[in-house]
């Protein structure tokens, strides 16, 4: 049992960075294996819709995301986290969600079933449209999305500053420890 995180941040050790860390701890304590793949140092393009994938059940474009691809191909659980850049999701973020998609959707629906959902960090505003935006990835998907405590948004400008935020990272944690005990029962029962 595995779930994977995505850092959807160019900042290596950035607020949505030390986020998934705490979310990967999280879900380790609840029992499940847990690995944080970070975009920082990649440049994540948007699709060209070049149906490679289609035919050959990974993405054409060659830029780092089809050895992502293959790790949540082999997980049990996907989790996305996003800064909010002027009131969305990054937008490497929602290319690479798209990609995602759409070789699951052309392949052999790898996503059919998995637990996961977004969190999203931002300096001020923004969170819940981002939420919105990226749980459409979720629910086309046929994923499965548990809840938490509130929405999984954080408030934090300046690395470090959303740890500060005790509400956001309690229902973070809250929905990673749900993700992984969720992941846990749909094994036991496979």
């Amino acid at each position: 049992m595995k779930v994977i995180l995505i850092s959807g941040s160019p900042n290596a050790n950035g607020n949505t960075a030390q986020l998934m860390d705490l979310a990967a701890s999280a879900i380790r304590e609840s029992g499940v294996d847990a690995e944080v793949v970070s975009f920082a140092g990649k440049k994540i393009e948007a699709c060209i819709a070049c149906r490679h994938c289609s035919k050959h059940g990974e993405c054409g474009l060659k830029d780092g995301l089809n050895e992502i691809i293959d790790k949540i191909r082999h997980a049990d659980g996907l989790i996305v986290g996003a800064p909010v850049y002027f009131g969305t999701a990054r937008g490497d973020v929602m290319c690479a969600l798209q990609r995602i998609g759409s070789v699951s959707r052309n392949s052999d629906n790898f996503l059919t079933g998995k637990v996961g959902g977004p969190v999203a960090v931002a300096r001020r505003g923004g969170q819940t449209l981002s939420l919105q935006e990226m749980l459409m990835f979720f629910l086309i998907n046929d994923m499965i999305v548990p809840g938490s405590t509130y929405w999984n948004m954080v408030f934090g400008r300046t690395p470090g500053e959303a740890l500060e935020d005790e509400e956001g990272v309690a229902t973070v944690k809250h929905f990673a420890s749900n993700v992984a005990n969720l992941v846990k029962r749909l094994s036991a029962s496979a």
